[in-house]
Order: structure tokens, then sequence, then C-alpha cells
């Protein structure tokens, strides 16, 4: 792959060269600066057609930011992590290719490679794994599958954006060992193994330099001893000073046009501040994009249509992920089934799956289980054409007979939800003089578009947008309703007018008043089955965050009648008791786990810890599913006996999970990252700056290398679940481990009842130590290799696994390079970090 993408670079550059020597330096800088939020301008004289980007990665948004335009929504990075399938990582790539086609995008902006530094990293969920080999694979995988389908990514945040807090100025300080070991490792791996075709550099600071102007990593690094050849583009509105930013490698700066590039810079160059050949590197690079992704007519694209894979089923895919994505990471026996037969012994099986055949009542209790929580916030965010909820994926695959209750338990959510079960709802935008210029179907109540508004409105045409439909109470009483949005804003539910005012923002930040608009609620009487008009009339206070950037959002919010948190555990912990067993949906929520915000704690919103105790006291055959998209604290997790982890699970989180629960299909996930007991046990909780700056003072040791360090210390306790945990449905025994250097054979067995598939780990670690002036304290061992294998039922499977020389490697800083440490190494096969089975040694030099 390397050298064909290389070899087509050459071929094309005749033709780039050719079309850059027609170019003037206003229409060069132009380019430079994109035309507006999503995408470059076209240059007919050239053959160069407007090229689009648009935001991930689970999902292609397109240049319309909602309902109107649904996309496919996988589950969350680190869901896809938890798989430990490249393989599996690519077809999503391929599946998101093929998404990007479908709406005219030419380049994902996407995979993010930050480590979890700390579980409260506020876009844990959008990263892959605390480990950077691990990153670099699942990332080089999703990177290639997407280029596969002749599409661009860009790798980000290059380097250093592992927290939230004061992202856009915070001074990360990072020597270069944990620097070149950990955090531009996952970049470095993607660059040599899928050379993607951009690389999006990161707000905040590294060492003093803000990344859009780093000349040192950028142009020395990245490009200079990895061979990057694409584009460099900023995050959005992350560049600050023209010359700077061109010096320090920054090819695009967005969004456009009003940027530091453009007219700005052909004036620093007429001005003598840089050269015009520094604009031309640039403008070459983005040319080269343009032909790769087929917006050059002069040349063909880097993959040709007849290759570009087709006809993939988003569905389809979307649940196998989530199904191997789920991580099971406790499942003890319990009592199955009634005993017909006095003093016979009690059978006693693991909790999952589930045996339809013992089960007459299930009762499914949570908000989240009704009301899934299927991906994280912010710039991830994409719309769905459907979402299968646990409840309604249960039903569904139960059989017939099979009575399933539901209870909600304790809501942990402390905003209404976007109006959704009973609605059928569609937004109408209108001229100031009544004309209808545009209407577009809802999948829910929140009406949002950033960077482009719907066909047909423009910021100065749009006056007022209606969301209106038919909505039919599920429920008798009184119903809470929510309206938010900066304007005027009028709800009307039958012909009662329920809210009308004027709503000003709560904040000085335009992007806290766009992404969080302060809600008012409202209640109304309503009968069960009485179908009402709803119209929601929004009149915004502003169409944009200036000129260039269109913006819109407002939102109708639906509630159910609750009774009081009281009354709702105690009918939860009744319907738990009136059951065979009981499925507990617990999680996070938006105020407590998305972008723009690090997290202040790993408990569980709400009284959910409390519920999951209660209903566990009330029946012993409990499962709890943790719908959240990073750690979290589970008090309780001695109490129940099974325990899944779902991530952030899709769009088809309901019928991945009942594959799962049911087992049609095993849990396939094994732990990306490490799982603390308690927030206060976490080796790294450091994310908020101190005068502007964050010292990485744990160097090399984050995440199981830091947890391994400390047990070997005997300075603190275990972790929940350790790095790479995970059971299955059957059993697995490791009969043999042949090793050099160079790569390691395992060979397994199934021992258990059914076809398994096992993620076999292999961990180096070291027996000798560093001799000379290079740190001697290394950690105790790391991830050097992994495989997937599957079996039936006694038989036997082999992985085989390389082991990559860099494994072997430290950053010598004193001499500034990489260094080959020869000595005596344990080559460890694994389960997880702390289930190593077979060990051999091996001595390299």
């Amino acid at each position: 792959m390397t050298d064909h993408r290389s070899a087509y670079a050459a071929a094309v550059a005749p033709a780039v060269e050719d079309a850059l020597g027609k170019l003037d330096l206003d229409t060069k800088a132009r380019l430079l600066a994109g035309q507006d939020v999503w995408t470059l301008p076209a240059v007919p004289e050239i053959g160069l057609r407007s090229l689009v980007m648009s935001d991930g990665p689970v999902g292609v948004r397109g240049r319309q930011w909602g309902a109107g335009d649904p996309s496919v929504a996988l589950p969350s990075p680190t869901a896809l992590a938890a798989t430990w399938d490249a393989d599996l990582a690519r077809r999503a790539g391929r599946l998101l290719a093929q998404e990007a086609r479908r709406k005219g995008v030419h380049v994902l902006l996407a995979p993010t490679v930050n480590l979890h530094r700390s579980p409260l990293g506020g876009r844990h969920f959008e990263c892959f794994s605390e480990d950077p080999y691990l990153t670099g694979v699942i990332g080089a995988g999703y990177v290639a599958g997407v280029q596969d389908g002749g599409v661009g990514t860009t790798v980000k945040h290059f380097v250093g954006n592992d927290a939230e807090t004061e992202r856009f100025t915070v001074d990360n300080r990072i020597a270069p060992r944990p620097l070149r070991e950990l955090y531009l490792a996952p970049f470095e791996h993607i660059v040599e193994t899928a050379r993607p075709w951009g690389i999006m550099t990161a707000y905040n600071q590294v060492n003093g330099a803000t990344m859009t102007e780093h000349r040192e990593l950028v142009d020395g690094v990245l490009r200079g001893e990895w061979g990057f050849d694409g584009v460099n583009v900023s995050d959005w509105t992350a560049a600050r000073d023209t010359v700077r930013a061109l010096r320090g490698g920054l090819d695009l700066a967005m969004p456009g046009p009003h940027t530091v590039f453009g007219p700005a810079l052909a004036d620093a160059v007429r001005a003598g501040r840089v050269m015009e050949a520094e604009v031309d590197a640039a403008v070459r690079r983005v040319l080269l994009l343009a032909a790769r992704t087929g917006c050059l007519e002069s040349v063909p694209p880097a993959v040709t249509p007849a290759d570009v894979p087709k006809d993939i089923d988003g569905r389809a895919l979307a649940r196998e992920i989530a199904r191997r994505s789920f991580v099971l990471v406790r499942n003890e026996p319990v009592v199955r089934g009634e005993q017909d037969v006095r003093d016979a012994p009690a059978v006693r099986e693991p909790a999952l799956p589930l045996d339809p055949r013992t089960l007459r009542k299930i009762a499914v209790i949570g908000a989240a289980a009704k009301d899934a929580r299927v991906l994280g916030g912010g710039s991830a965010t994409v719309f769905p054409e459907r979402i299968v909820s646990p409840l309604d994926g249960l039903r569904a695959a139960l059989p017939a007979g099979t009575e399933v209750t539901y209870a909600v338990g304790a809501d942990p959510r402390t905003k209404v939800p976007h109006a959704r079960a009973g609605f059928e709802l569609c937004a109408r935008y209108y001229g100031a003089d009544g004309a209808l210029l545009a209407e577009q179907p809802q999948f829910d109540g929140k009406v949002q578009a950033m960077g482009r508004l719907p066909d047909g409105v423009t910021q100065r045409t749009l006056h007022s947008v209606e969301l209106a439909g038919r909505f039919t109470p599920q429920a008798s009483g009184a119903h809470t309703f929510a309206v938010s949005g900066t304007g005027e804003l009028r709800l009307t539910i039958g012909d009662r007018v329920l809210f009308d005012a004027s709503c000003s923002p709560e904040t000085d930040d335009p992007f806290e008043a766009f992404m969080n608009p302060a809600e008012h609620r409202l209640e109304a009487e309503l009968a069960a089955g009485q179908p009402l008009d709803v119209a929601l009339r929004f009149v915004p206070r502003s169409t944009g965050l200036g000129a260039d950037m269109p913006v819109l959002t407002f939102a109708l919010g639906h509630a159910e009648p609750q009774p009081d948190p009281d009354a709702e555990l105690d009918e939860a912990v009744r319907a738990a008791a009136g059951a065979d067993a009981a499925i507990v949906v617990v999680a996070t929520t938006e105020e407590t786990e998305s972008e723009g915000f690090d997290r202040t704690g790993l408990a569980l919103p709400g009284r959910q810890d409390e519920l999951v105790s209660r209903v566990a006291a009330a029946n012993p055959y409990t499962v709890v599913v943790v719908n959240s998209g990073s750690p979290v604290e589970l008090p309780w997790r001695d109490e129940v006996p099974a325990v899944l982890l779902g991530w952030f699970p899709g769009q088809e989180a309901g019928a991945a999970l009942a594959d799962v629960l049911l087992g049609t299909h095993e849990p396939g996930g094994r732990l990306p990252t490490t799982w603390p007991a308690r927030l206060a046990d976490a080796p790294v909780t450091q994310v908020t700056p101190v005068d502007g700056e964050i010292h990485y003072e744990e160097g090399v040791f984050i995440g199981y290398r830091a947890w391994q360090r400390r047990e070997r210390k005997g300075a603190g306790p275990a972790p929940a679940y350790p790095f790479g945990h995970g059971l299955g449905y059957t059993d697995w025994s490791y009969e043999s481990l042949e090793a050099t250097p160079a790569r390691a054979r395992v060979r397994v067995r199934n021992t258990g009842s059914r076809h398994g598939r096992e993620v076999v780990q292999i961990y180096l670690a070291p027996l000798t130590r560093v001799a000379g002036h290079v740190p001697a304290e290394r950690p105790d061992r790391w991830l050097a290799g992994f495989a997937t294998v599957e079996a039936a039922p006694g038989e036997t499977a082999e992985a085989e696994i390389a082991l990559p020389r860099r494994a072997f490697e430290i950053w010598d800083e004193r001499s500034g390079t990489r260094r080959f440490i020869d000595g005596t190494y344990a080559i460890e096969a694994a389960r997880s970090v702390t289930d190593r089975r077979l060990t051999a040694r091996v001595t390299v030099a």
C-alpha cells in the first residue's frame, strides 16, 4: 500500500506542477483558507473542483448538521478499539467512505488517536485506547478503510490534545521520551503503515509552541522523519498567526474564508514576510489531496471507481461492531429456572447468556434502556435514521410469550430528552415574507445546523423555523415539555400556547450558547392515545457565528409523566422482584461526558448506583449493562452476577445487545483501557492546567504501565478491571508458545462448549536493566502484538504475531534518537495484562 501511494504521488506530480503554475498568488492563498466552514474553493481554470470535508468519526455528517440528512451511526471509537480487530476497523472505514461518497464528502475529519492519559479526559470516548500500539493499529485499519474508498482522512489531533479544559490555549509540557514513546507513537504508526492523506493539528501548545505553528514537530518530525506527504489542516479556528502558521507547516487554516491565510497570506508575501515558494509548497500538498480524492480533473483519483468497495450494509456492520465491542467483565453463576423436584440440587450456570426457555418474565430497568445514548456529544454527533433501544431490541428478539416489563428506576438526565417517542415531526424554514424556503423531516426534536443551512435557505433569507407535527401521548397525566434556543420561542400543544417568550444566552461564549442553550420547562395534562398537533416556532436572535459560519440550533424536549424519584425506585424494585431476571442499563449523560469539558468524577450520575444495589437485593439474577463511552465507577460490581460494558454502541445498540444477552453471539470485546475502581485510584487525574500549563510528570507511566509499576512497589490498589480483560461464552487453555525476537506463535484450545473467539495478547517484559545513560526505568511490560483467533469446542487455533523492532526500542533523550535495547526479554502470551498464561525468553542484540 505504501509503495502504491508513493508511486501515485510521483505519477501526478507533473499535473500538480502544471496546475500550480497556472495560479496567481491571490488564488493560491485563497486555496489555503477554504471558502466556507467545510469546503475549499473550486478553480475551474485548472479543473479543480470544490473539496468537501466533514466531521466523523462514528459517521459522516456532511455539510448539513441535522436530521434532514441522516447518517449511519457506528459505535464509539472506544468500542471499535475494544474489538482489538484492525480488519474490522478497516471495514468500518470502508463503510464511512461509502457514506462520505453518498453525501459528496471527500475528506473525513477523523480518526482521533490521542491517548487515554486520564479517565477524566472529556473526549475519552472519541479516542481509542491508553496504549499507543493498540491505538496505532486500530487507527491504521480505520484510515486504510476510509482511503480504500477514495476518501481522505485527517488523523487528529496532532499532538497532546488529551484533555478539554482550556484546550484552546493550554501548554502541555511533555518530555521528549514520553512524547515519542507514547503520544507521537500512534501518529507515527499510522503514517508509516496507512499513509494518511491528511493530519489535523490541535488547538493546544506542546512545550511552548501552539501546534498550528510547531515547526519542530510538523516539518521536523511528521514530514522530515516520517515522510508524511499529505495535508496539514488546522483544527477549526486554531490558526492564529499568518507567518508562524505557514512556517510552522500548516497548509489549511479552517474554516474559511476569513482566516490567517487567504488575503492575509498574499499580503504577507507581498510585504516580504514570507516567500511565495513557501506558499507553493502548501498549495502542492492541497492539490495532491484534490488529486487523490478525484477533485483535480486532469488526473485520475488515487482509487479508481472500479476499486471502491460498494454496497456495504450499514445497519449490519454497525450491529456487528457493537456486539464485537461489548466487554463482559463479570459473569458469575446464578440459579436458573425453577426447581421442579424437591431436594434436587440447584442448577448453577453463568448468568449470561440468558436462556429464554427458563425466563418467562424479564424486567428491563433504566432510563437508557428506553432512550439509549448511542454516541458521544460535540463534533462526533451525527443523526441516524433510526435507533434501536435496548428495550426494543430485547422485545423483538425474545420469543413470543416472554413478558417484558419496563421501569425507569432512576433517570440520570438533568435535561429533558429531545422529543422522539410518539412524535412525527418536520422542520419548515420561512423567509420574512412567510414564504416556505425548505422543509425537512426530523428524527427528533432537535433542529441543528452549523456551517450550512438546508438547501434553499441562507443566513440572509432565513427569518423563522417551525418544528411541527403530531404527538400521541403514551400515558395520561402531567407531561413535561422543554424548549431551548436563543431567540423567540413559541410552543403550541393542541390549541394551547404553553410558552411564548424571547430567550437570551446565558453565556458570553458564542459556541457554548450554540451547543448548550438554556432550557425552559413546562407541563401539560394530556390523555393517553389522543393525538395532538404540536408546533414550536423559533425566530433566531442570530443565524450565525459571523457571516462565514451559519449556525442554528433549537430544540423541543419531552418527558412522560413521572412519579417522584423514590416512587420510581420502588417501582423498579417491584418489577425486578417479580421477574425471573432483571436487566439494568446505567449510563452517563451529555452533561457528564461530552466534548468541550473534562469530567469532574467517574461516578454514575443521579441515583443509578442506588438503583443497581436495590434491584440486585430484590433479584439475585441481575445483569447490568453500562452505557458509557469511558470508565465509570461501579461500586456495586460484586453485588451482581454479570456486568457488560456497552460503550456508546451506535444506532443498532438494542439489536446488538439482544444478540449478546441471548447468546446468538458472544461478547467479543477486551478492554482498550484500564477501569479503576475509584477515581482516587487512577494514576493520572490532572487535566486542569495550572497557570496555563499541564506538566506530564508521570512520564511514560500512564494506563496499565502505571498500574503495574505501582503494584510492583506495593503503592496502591489494583484496578477494577485491567487492560485487555474480557470474558466470552467459552473457555480457553493456552497450550504452547514459541518465540523469536521477530515473532511469537501461540496455540490455544477452546475447552468450552461453544464456538468462540479469543484475543491473544503478547506483552514484552525486559529482564535486564538498561546500561549507560539511557533512563533505566522502563514499564514492567508493554503490549507488543495481538491477534484474534476462532475455534469450535475442543479445537485448537494458532496465532502468529509479529513483534515489531520498535517494541525493543526506547527514546534516548540525550542523543535525541531511538535506541535499540539489547538483552533478555520475556515474551508473554496473555488474556489480559494481568492474566499471563505462557512465557518464553528471547535474547536480542
